[in-house]
């Protein structure tokens, strides 16, 4: 018996279509074959792509996977649950249909892809902006048409990331084609700037004066739509009143430790060491400064160490975020990797605006703090999402290497558990308060995923949420509350915790696995190699089997 078509060939025929009909995402691959487009997220074209993604799913189930190569047997229903997660996402979470954010969101990574990052010459990236600017008015009134009602948090948010979007083009596209010196597709430029400009600003009335009135829908998704989501995009089984139970345990352990370390500085009591560690942090205007440093340091402690191998790359780029990114707090922006030769990276930190008054500056600061401004970099750079990125290019599976099948508990979970490991590995041994913001980080995480859970599945608010934050992993208010709101929108971003905690239990099993003969290098770099891919599928090529037990 042989399948009706090689998985090989099913695989490029599907991610040819992805790339087309989602070209703000093929870019992010590394992808450029439209990158003149914009998505098109009319009603019509995603009834189209239900449609589709169905035509794509009967394909998949005339390939037999007991008669494919192993990696190909682990692969087939990774692309299954992608096929299945995009058309759930489209038909019963519907955010097309809830949230403007996602508009604004296409259209800013559309065109911050251009202007960051070099994979064409200035000139030909510029036309590129300048036609997707030409499609703006048609992604604005996709939005107009499609949200008829939404939850009020969805507007709050999705008013700041328009602004935020309008800033960029207004700002930031001149500044990033400075250079240009073609005075007619400068011309261009400015003129479609303003056109877009204009359809953004008519939007955002509208959204003000006459959708917001109506905006009373529920941001929650329920039970059983999270729980569904949780199993086709990260592969996690459990239900959720499983992991809330899990979550909680951890919390408390961690809260333990937090405060066992506070009570070694000093014999301070926690909250008083905490404060104490959080007026330590930099003045503002200054974070990209200090970050840069820490990289300098991050990557000569990784060159000295035996725990992952490092790879040649462009400098990362450390700046301020964009004005449309600014609700995260910190971001990495890496080439997609199948680029076909390195490029800039940009590690991006939010710093205060220019407009607060000095108390909330002050206040955004002490978020910022040394100890947990080194567990970010850790995070977003060395040895997390930038190194991971520069393995990844190495990786010669389509399905494990394209970020359009990356499950977020991999890709988050790595990094997060980067911070702890580095910890293990003596980085910064003895300084308590750097053990201290590792610890803090992981409270904010264990914050999401209890917060998440009870946001979805149970009736918690968001000014509950705010208080979960504040007081379990102590954030500073204003930092807790967008903690609270990004989980409306962000209903999975429990990943960080699940995906660390997997990722702790699959190095416990590998190093069972192996007899004695375990190193932490031969690990990180195993994993890596593998790529992208759900923490079961992990398991079965590391360690030959796909227990369901990935998560205790």
């Amino acid at each position: 018996m042989y399948p009706s078509e090689p998985f090989p060939h099913f695989v490029d025929d599907y991610l040819a279509y992805l790339y087309e009909v989602l070209p703000s995402q093929a870019s992010v691959d590394g992808v450029h074959l439209h990158d003149d487009l914009l998505d098109d997220l009319s009603r019509s074209s995603i009834e189209a792509h239900v449609r589709a993604l169905a035509g794509f799913g009967r394909r998949l189930q005339q390939i037999d996977p007991t008669i494919l190569p192993p990696a190909e047997q682990v692969e087939h229903p990774i692309v299954a649950a992608n096929i299945d997660a995009r058309m759930y996402e489209i038909e019963t979470v519907r955010s097309w249909e809830r949230n403007p954010q996602l508009y604004a969101n296409t259209l800013g990574i559309s065109l911050a892809g251009q202007a960051l990052f070099n994979h064409a010459p200035e000139e030909e990236r510029a036309r590129r902006v300048v036609s997707k600017l030409r499609q703006t008015a048609r992604l604005v009134e996709a939005a107009r048409e499609n949200i008829r009602e939404c939850p009020g948090i969805f507007l709050k948010i999705g008013l700041e990331t328009w602004r935020g979007v309008q800033k960029f083009i207004e700002t930031d596209l001149p500044r990033a084609f400075a250079t240009l010196d073609d005075l007619h597709i400068l011309a261009d430029l400015a003129d479609t700037s303003a056109e877009a400009t204009h359809a953004i600003k008519s939007y955002v009335e509208y959204v003000e004066n006459d959708l917001a009135p109506r905006a009373k829908a529920s941001f929650r998704l329920g039970r059983e739509t999270f729980e569904q989501k949780l199993k086709l995009e990260e592969g996690i089984t459990l239900g959720a009143d499983r992991l809330l139970a899990i979550a909680l345990r951890e919390l408390h352990e961690v809260q333990e430790e937090f405060r066992a370390v506070a009570g070694r500085m000093n014999g301070r009591d926690p909250m008083s060491a905490w404060r104490q560690a959080k007026e330590e942090h930099p003045q503002p205007g200054q974070l990209v400064a200090v970050a840069q440093e820490q990289l300098k340091e991050l990557e000569t402690f990784l060159e000295r160490q035996s725990i992952v191998s490092l790879t040649e790359s462009e400098p990362v780029v450390v700046a301020p975020s964009p004005e449309f990114y600014r609700w995260a707090f910190a971001s990495m922006w890496t080439p997609g990797p199948f680029e076909p030769k390195p490029s800039r990276a940009y590690y991006y930190l939010t710093d205060v605006d220019e407009g607060w008054p000095p108390e909330r500056q002050q206040e955004h600061m002490r978020d910022f703090n040394f100890p947990t401004l080194w567990n970010i970099s850790i995070h977003e750079v060395y040895p997390g999402h930038y190194l991971h990125y520069q393995h990844l290019r190495r990786v010669d599976s389509k399905v494990r290497k394209s970020i359009l099948f990356a499950p977020a508990s991999f890709v988050e979970g790595w990094a997060h558990y980067c911070e702890q490991m580095m910890v293990e590995a003596g980085f910064r041994r003895g300084d308590h308060t750097f053990k201290l913001g590792q610890l803090a980080e992981a409270l904010v995480r264990l914050a999401r995923f209890v917060v998440a859970i009870r946001l979805h599945c149970d009736d918690l608010s968001v000014e509950q949420g705010m208080r979960f934050f504040r007081d379990e992993a102590f954030l500073e208010e204003t930092t807790a509350r967008r903690e609270a709101e990004r989980g409306t929108f962000d209903p999975t971003y429990l990943v960080y915790s699940v995906g660390k905690l997997m990722m702790l239990k699959l190095r416990r099993d590998y190093e069972d696995s192996q007899g004695g003969r375990f190193s932490m290098r031969t690990f990180h770099d195993a994993v890596l190699a593998q790529g992208n891919a759900p923490f079961w599928a992990h398991r079965r090529l590391l360690l030959g089997h796909a227990s369901d037990a990935v998560l205790e």
